[in-house]
């Protein structure tokens, strides 16, 4: 071998003494004698360090640079769990992380609702076009559907889905009620009657009745023949006194544009069932929903069935 071929790293000295480790061989050999480090990448072990004038680094700055790589690998993989774990909770729903599940604040589990479809030509009742506000859409299924569970009320099916006006006036408590508010259903051309009702496995009791006439116009007399802030002008059989519920959140109306709603909650002391009592006027359709229960009644279940039957008919 020529003295061209042969490496200065693998060439032995003439002397006959052995040849003294390199720089990096001793970089090498301190990390192999320290296996809780691991050579940190860009760092790589045959390179020897150096300070930033260029010299190399003395013992005891070698060991000030094996503890800051020790630490930057350390706060790296901090860095990494943290940023990962971050990410996961906020791609969790709030019930699936640990320490924060909230309980169920009493909604029912509804199944999905969207509105009935248009006769072709026909516009909604709020188009700037529809001057009387009619639905043209089939009034039975306006109706908000039971929720997942519930128990359906099959007396309220009636004939063909259309109930019979006795049948809705036998929500009134007195006959002297039961007769002024048929009389001022026939005065103002009541249509028809849709409604639909169902228990809930709690004992709720819900019923909803769409009344539909001509115009807007009709179903909002009719509207304030029914009802007053105060209370609603004739007593439901169940609720002999009842009241604006003032409690109910006006953050749960759909839409007070297009949709009135007046809501009474009965007078305490209650008899054998609390109930509550809604009255929302959208369009040509007055609707009347009723939600009772022995003791108490909910608050939640009942605004969230108001407002789901309100954007039925919004």
């Amino acid at each position: 071998m020529t003295e061209q071929q042969q490496t200065p790293a693998t060439a032995a000295p003439t002397d006959g003494t052995a040849a003294a480790p390199s720089a990096g061989t001793q970089v090498t050999e301190q990390l192999a004698a320290e296996p809780d480090i691991a050579p940190v990448e860009g760092l790589a072990a045959t390179e020897t360090p150096t300070t930033p004038q260029g010299g190399p680094v003395a013992p005891k700055d070698r060991r000030v640079l094996r503890a800051v790589l020790r630490w930057t690998a350390v706060v790296t993989v901090f860095a990494a769990l943290g940023a990962g774990t971050a990410y996961g909770i906020a791609g969790m729903e709030r019930t699936d992380v640990p320490g924060l599940a909230t309980e169920s604040d009493g909604r029912w589990a509804y199944p999905e609702i969207t509105r009935p479809p248009l006769p072709s030509g026909s516009p909604s009742p709020f188009d700037t076009k529809n001057w009387a506000q009619a639905h043209y859409a089939d009034l039975r299924a306006l109706l908000l559907p039971a929720p997942e569970g519930a128990t359906d009320d099959k007396t309220l099916r009636g004939a063909d889905g259309w109930l019979p006006t006795k049948d809705f006036l036998n929500v009134f408590e007195s006959k002297e009620d039961r007769d002024d508010v048929g009389q001022l259903l026939t005065d103002h051309g009541l249509r028809h009657i849709a409604a639909r009702g169902w228990t809930t496995p709690d004992g709720t009791g819900t019923r909803v009745y769409l009344l539909q006439f001509d115009t807007g116009t009709v179903a909002d007399d009719i509207y304030g023949e029914l009802t007053t802030y105060g209370a609603p002008l004739h007593a439901v059989r169940g609720a002999a006194e009842a009241e604006f519920d003032d409690k109910y959140p006006t953050a749960a109306d759909f839409d007070s544009m297009s949709v009135m709603r007046y809501s009474y909650d009965e007078v305490k002391p209650y008899g054998a069932e609390q109930l509550r009592q809604a009255y929302l006027r959208a369009g040509d359709v007055v609707a009347v929903v009723l939600q009772s229960r022995k003791g108490t009644a909910a608050a939640v279940p009942f605004q969230q069935t108001v407002t789901l039957q309100s954007q039925l008919l919004g």
